[in-house]
C-alpha cells in the first residue's frame, strides 16, 4: 500500500511541475495554511532548532522565521521537483539565477565541494552540474522505489552519486581531480564525529573531511546558495583551512556564517543538535 501511495505522490508531483509557475506559486500559498501547524513532527523539530540557535530573538521573531521557513520548505518541494523532470532547456528558460566563482574548481587536483542542507539543494546541484563536472554524495532513501526517482532525477545534473557509507568512490573521483558535493551539516551520531560550535552550541558534526583531506590532498570549497529577488544565486567560495585539526570547525563556521544570511531557507526540520542536547 505505501508503494501505491508513493507511486501516486510521484504522479501528483511531476503533474503539478509541468503547471505553469503561476499556479505553482498559487498552490504553494495554499498548502503553507496546511503545513504551518506548529504540532507537525517537523515544525516540532524546526521550531526546537530556531529556538536554540537563535536565542536572542524575541518570541515574534522566531514565530516568524518559523512561517518563512516553512513557506522556504513548501517552495524546495517544488524547486526538487523542477531540479528532477524538467530538462535543462526549460530550466534555464525558466528559473533566474547566476554563479560566481566556477574558476575557483581546481582542474589540477579535486576539489570537495561543501554544501549545505538548503530547502532547494537539489536544485542549486542540478543547476552547478549543468555548468560543470560534477558528482555527489547521498544518503540511500528508505524506499528503494524513491532512491530510483531520487537518483533518476539527481543523476540529470551529476555524473556519479555514492553512498555516504561508501567514502572509498569519492576519495577514487577526488584522486581523478573530479568534484565532489558534500554535506556535512546533519548529525550521524557521536561515532566518527567531532563536537564542534554551532550557533553557539556543541554539535556533533562527522569527521569525514579530514580524513578525506589527509588520503587526496583536494582542495575544499564552500557552495553557498540563496534566492535574492527571484533569482538563485549559487556561489562557490574559499573556506580557510588553517588546520587540519580546525578542519571540521572551520567548515562548520562557514556554513553557519551561510545560514545566518538566509535564515529561512535551511532545513530545520531535521534535528541538527539531537546528540549533545
Amino acid at each position: 500500500m505505501k508503494f501505491i501511495y508513493q507511486k501516486m505522490g510521484v504522479f501528483f508531483w511531476k503533474l503539478v511541475i509541468s503547471c505553469p509557475l503561476s499556479f505553482q506559486n498559487m498552490l504553494q500559498n495554499i498548502l503553507f495554511y496546511f503545513f504551518k501547524s506548529p504540532s507537525l513532527k517537523r515544525n516540532i523539530f524546526s521550531q526546537k532548532n530556531i529556538d536554540i540557535a537563535f536565542p536572542n530573538l524575541s518570541d515574534q521573531e522566531k514565530r516568524s522565521l518559523f512561517e518563512k521557513n516553512i513557506k522556504s520548505m513548501i517552495g524546495g518541494i517544488f524547486d526538487t521537483g523542477k531540479a528532477w523532470f524538467w530538462n535543462d532547456s526549460k530550466i534555464n528558460s525558466l528559473i533566474k539565477y547566476e554563479i560566481f566563482g566556477l574558476h575557483k574548481l581546481n582542474t589540477t587536483k579535486g576539489n570537495l565541494l561543501i554544501f549545505k542542507h538548503s530547502h532547494h539543494l537539489e536544485l542549486d546541484s542540478r543547476i552547478l552540474g549543468m555548468h560543470c563536472e560534477l558528482y555527489g554524495v547521498e544518503r540511500v532513501h528508505n524506499s528503494a522505489f524513491m532512491q530510483k526517482i531520487q537518483s533518476a532525477g539527481r543523476l540529470k545534473g551529476l555524473s556519479a552519486l555514492a553512498d555516504k557509507n561508501l567514502p572509498i568512490t569519492f576519495i577514487k573521483w577526488l584522486k581523478k581531480n573530479k568534484t565532489v558535493l558534500y554535506a556535512i551539516d546533519q548529525d550521524y551520531g557521536l561515532k566518527n564525529s567531532s563536537n564542534v560550535d554551532f550557533f553557539g552550541v556543541n554539535t556533533s558534526t562527522t569527521n569525514a573531511p579530514i580524513k578525506i583531506v589527509d588520503a587526496t590532498k583536494c582542495n575544499v570549497l564552500f557552495l553557498n546558495s540563496y534566492y535574492e529577488s527571484e533569482k538563485l544565486i549559487l556561489s562557490i567560495e574559499e573556506i580557510n583551512i588553517s588546520d587540519s585539526k580546525l578542519m571540521i570547525q572551520e567548515i562548520s563556521s562557514h556554513i553557519e556564517a551561510s545560514i545566518r544570511e538566509k535564515p529561512s531557507e535551511y532545513l530545520w526540520q531535521h534535528r541538527r543538535f539531537k546528540s549533545t542536547l
